[in-house]
């Protein structure tokens, strides 16, 4: 389970971030992804790229991202599926045929922005093939902006592919994309400000203090409180320079990282946020944040990372860094 958010910095910079929140550890890292690499799978399965990328992934005999942002500032990020992902049975022919957790790469490897993949998307057949290491196939729906600031949705569900405008730059899990939408209509009664005073017959009734204006936002952390949540908050959060965005968005996902141990499966595991991923879109910067060390690594697309010949893997540190001062 895992949100994402858009936020528009005050010097007009457009940035996307989210938190990876999963029970199994996926161990990502910050990669560089250069131009023009070839991933293949299986012998008669394999996809080209022509755009470098930058962005939270690992190495399984060939690197598999899961979000991140490209050298022409369209950036993007995989979120579970569960229950609503339905994709073909197999490869078409004609078609650019990829496997659920193969579309990133693909995303931020062929497109410079989301008209260019709005006009491939005919083309695209995700089909059923599982993953290696979680053994299932994967599923996925994905969040896709670019520099200029538009916002869609990427879902395959029994009816097709749908590529969605994203009107308010938010996008959690299941149920799918159009459901949370109409579910906003719900949380009208949400404002950064105090309700009024109120008269039950003789009594005058007010607020305990400043907060009111939030009474009967969802907590939880279902994705549907979850895309509330975050929706109410991107919405009236105050928006600082470029140099501060990142800042301002750790503050907005404050609100939905998940501590170990206070959300678990049937099994008994923990789903947790591994990581916060922010990407900025005007320069092509990656910014991770894991949980183990709550500090920021940042690593921006340079033009003698864009053409190395192999993909490169910055590790982070796994102990929480602190500053001291005496």
């Amino acid at each position: 389970m895992c949100t994402s958010v858009t936020f528009l910095s005050t010097t007009g910079d457009h940035f996307l971030a989210r938190t990876m929140d999963f029970a199994f550890e996926l161990d990502g890292r910050p990669v560089v992804i250069p131009r023009h690499q070839t991933f293949t799978n299986d012998p008669e399965d394999s996809y080209t790229t022509t755009y470098s990328f930058v962005g939270a992934g690992r190495n399984f005999g060939h690197y598999i991202l899961v979000d991140g942002v490209n050298e022409h500032g369209l950036s993007a990020a995989a979120l579970y599926f569960s229950g609503e992902a339905s994709y073909a049975p197999a490869p078409v022919d004609g078609k650019v045929n990829l496997a659920p957790h193969e579309v990133l790469n693909w995303l931020l490897g062929n497109n410079t922005d989301c008209a260019d993949l709005g006009s491939k998307i005919d083309t695209l057949n995700i089909f059923n093939k599982s993953n290696r290491l979680l053994k299932l196939v994967v599923p996925l729906h994905w969040i896709i902006a670019d520099k200029t600031g538009h916002t869609y949705v990427l879902e395959m569900q029994a009816d097709g592919l749908h590529y969605l405008e994203n009107p308010v730059g938010v996008m959690t899990n299941t149920p799918d994309f159009n459901w949370h939408l109409k579910n906003l209509h719900n949380y009208t009664n949400l404002q950064p400000g105090p309700h009024p005073d109120r008269q039950f017959d003789q009594m005058p009734v007010s607020a305990y203090g400043p907060g009111s204006g939030m009474l009967g936002t969802p907590g939880d952390y279902t994705s549907v409180s979850r895309f509330v949540r975050t929706a109410f908050i991107r919405q009236y959060t105050q928006a600082e320079s470029t140099e501060n965005t990142v800042n301002v968005l750790s503050h907005i996902l404050n609100s939905v990282e998940i501590p170990k141990g206070v959300k678990l499966k049937d099994d008994g595991s923990s789903d947790y946020t591994q990581y916060r991923g922010y990407m900025s879109m005007a320069d092509s910067t990656y910014y991770m944040q894991p949980y183990q060390d709550q500090t920021i690594s940042r690593v921006r697309l340079t033009a003698d990372l864009m053409n190395l010949k192999e993909p490169k893997e910055f590790p982070l540190h796994d102990q929480q860094q602190v500053v001291d001062l005496v």
